[in-house]
């Protein structure tokens, strides 16, 4: 399980983010939690043959402890 965090700083449209965190707030998520998910799938389905820890990789798995 993950035991820090980093920070990672994008650059978006101001129009998509107002959506998105709309779209997340109807879904009872923060961005964060969402931008998190999508990490963890993206690294899941592009891994080409890299070994990925336990926690990334089971099914259902979290591994920051949210969405």
């Amino acid at each position: 399980m993950e035991s820090r965090t980093a920070r990672l700083t994008i650059l978006i449209d101001p129009r998509k983010k107002k959506i998105f965190e709309e779209i997340c707030a109807a879904h009872d998520l923060t961005p964060s939690q969402v931008v998190r998910k999508l990490i963890r799938q993206y690294i899941v389905d592009n891994a080409e043959g890299r070994e990925l820890p336990d926690w990334l990789t089971a099914r259902g798995a979290r591994g920051d402890g949210d969405a």
